[in-house]
Parts: C-alpha cells; sequence; structure tokens
C-alpha cells in the first residue's frame, strides 16, 4: 500500500467517525429538548471533542510561539485556553466568567496563583482565567497523554510525580527559578485533586503552593470559582448551559516570609477562598443558603445540623 493509500484510508476513517460524532450530538441536543439526560450526553460529547482539537491547536501554537523567539511561548496555555472557551461558548452554551475589577491577572506578574479544584470542566475555568505569561502544574503521568500531553510538555507546563517527594521538590524548586528568572506565573490546586463537592466546601490544602511562593518571593493570588453542581456533576449525569463566576482576589504578599510562616499563609489563604466561595455559590445559585461553620474552613448548608453534614473541614496537609 502507498503513502497516498495510507494517507486516503485515514482520512476517509476521520471522516467516517466525525460525521457520526456530529451525528450523536445533534441526535442528543434534540433530544435534550424533553431530557436533562441527553443534554448531558451531547455537552460531554462537545466537551471530549472540543478539547482533543483545541489540544492540537495548542501544540501548532506553542511550536509556533517557539520558533517566534523570546518569551511568546510562555502565552502559549493563554491563547489555547481562550480557544476553548469558544468552543464550548458555543456549542454548549457554558461558559466561566471572571470578575477581576482591579486587573489583576494583568497586572500582578509573576504570582503564584491558587483555585479551588471542583472538577474535570475546571480545564475550562483555567482557560478561561488564565493570564499571560502563566503555566500550570500537573501530574507526570499526563505527560504521556497524546495531544495533550505533547502540548503541556511544548507550553511549559511543570511536571511533578506525585508518589516521589524528592522529585517533587525538585521540581519546585525548578518551577522558583524559573518564576524569579523568566517572571513567569503558576497556577496550583492546592487541594491537589478534585472536590466533586456538590456544596461549597474545601478539600485539606496542601502546602506545596506556598512553599513555592516563599521560595520564589511571589505573591499568591487566590482564584476562587464557585460551586458549579447545580449545572455540572458527573455524578448525577448533569451538564446544563449557564454562567460561573470565578473571582479574583487581592494578591498576598510573601516577601519576607519563611519556611516557618507557610503554615499561617496556607490557612490565611484558605480562610479567605471559602468566606469567599460561600457569597460566590450563594450568588451563583441565587439562594442565600450556606454559612462558614466553626470560625473557619468550613462550609454547611444553613438548614443542615452539625452533626449530619457532610462538610469536609480542611486543616492543612504537611506534606508537600
Amino acid at each position: 500500500m502507498s503513502f497516498g493509500d495510507i494517507l486516503s484510508t485515514v482520512g476517509s476513517g476521520f471522516v467516517w467517525f466525525m460525521t457520526r460524532y456530529v451525528g450523536a450530538v445533534l441526535v442528543f441536543y434534540f433530544f435534550s429538548l424533553f431530557d436533562d439526560y441527553a443534554g448531558f450526553a451531547a455537552r460531554v460529547l462537545v466537551a471530549y471533542m472540543g478539547l482533543a482539537f483545541c489540544s492540537w491547536y495548542g501544540v501548532l501554537v506553542s511550536i509556533a510561539l517557539r520558533l517566534a523567539g523570546g518569551d511568546h511561548w510562555q502565552s502559549a496555555q493563554y491563547y489555547t485556553g481562550r480557544s476553548y472557551t469558544y468552543v464550548m461558548r458555543f456549542f454548549a452554551d457554558f461558559m466561566f466568567v471572571v470578575e477581576d475589577p482591579k486587573n489583576i491577572l494583568g497586572t500582578t506578574r509573576p504570582a503564584i496563583l491558587v483555585g479551588n479544584h471542583q472538577t474535570a470542566i475546571d480545564v475550562l475555568m483555567l482557560g478561561t482565567m488564565f493570564p499571560k505569561y502563566c503555566s500550570i502544574t500537573a501530574k507526570r503521568s499526563l505527560r504521556s497523554y497524546p495531544i495533550l500531553g505533547w502540548f503541556m510538555g511544548l507550553s511549559g507546563a511543570i511536571f511533578i510525580d506525585r508518589t516521589n517527594r524528592q522529585d517533587a521538590r525538585a521540581a519546585m524548586s525548578s518551577a522558583a527559578n524559573a518564576i524569579q528568572k523568566l517572571r513567569q506565573s503558576v497556577f496550583l490546586f492546592p487541594e491537589g485533586t478534585r472536590s466533586g463537592a456538590q456544596e461549597p466546601i474545601l478539600l485539606p490544602f496542601k502546602k506545596g503552593a506556598f512553599h513555592l511562593a516563599v521560595q520564589a518571593g511571589a505573591p499568591v493570588v487566590p482564584v476562587v470559582i464557585a460551586n458549579y453542581s447545580h449545572l455540572y456533576s458527573t455524578s448525577k449525569f448533569r451538564f446544563l448551559p449557564g454562567r460561573i463566576p470565578i473571582k479574583i482576589l487581592d494578591p498576598i504578599p510573601t516577601a519576607g516570609l519563611t519556611t516557618e510562616d507557610v503554615t499561617a499563609l496556607t490557612e490565611r489563604v484558605q480562610e479567605l477562598m471559602l468566606k469567599e466561595l460561600v457569597d460566590l455559590t450563594e450568588r451563583a445559585r441565587a439562594e442565600p443558603r450556606f454559612e462558614v461553620k466553626s470560625g473557619v474552613r468550613t462550609a454547611v448548608p444553613v438548614e443542615a445540623s452539625p452533626s449530619t453534614d457532610k462538610a469536609v473541614s480542611s486543616g492543612a496537609d504537611a506534606s508537600l
């Protein structure tokens, strides 16, 4: 078989796949007029296919920006992320909306941005709020993922082996050096994993992000995303159109802080984020249902009993 025949076969297979994929999306969208489960299926298909196409776009953008020279490559994640927001806005009518009246994202560089992590759809949240000259940290296994892993590697993502404490510390040290040298911001999820929470809660914060901030001498910028389980929840097969607010809080300086200050810094940021998370979620749902209990780091429905609520307290984890 000649190379031309191979290309023809691959092209035909791709067209066959895409025709049926798009057809399935259209069918599900039609039935979503009568059933929310069909809407869930349609938007999930759009989200996965959109992520695949935007990852390919990201690979090309990363290569182009690398070839352009200078520090342009540091904005590859910004441009790629924005492309995904357009896909989801147009085809799923689902989007995050950034509230940053002081233009903190545009004026604070470098910085350590930290945000609450709820579900896999947070990749769209990142695409919406990511400033230029910013990268993410990710678990090392993602490096081997086709397309997505290639894009992350080319765009400057920092991969960390979470099972290897020494590797994690080395990666953080390397990130601190890059932050100082390149003036590149970094985004981290201090919870370390998705909460999957149905209510506005925070999982225990790990201290790695705050050690990094102190080591780099960069301010911490809290990024708070309203709990959006009323719009998106895989456990309930729910994926509805809507708008989710993201609030950018004032930067917290770390100049002059040492390792001994990391615990207090972690707790301070967590308390600020929880309070804003509760307020933002109430506004997003137009329901004044939540309050902060026991002073700090726990939120429960107002009507819930303290003995039966399922809120997760968030004492800081001593590990990286």
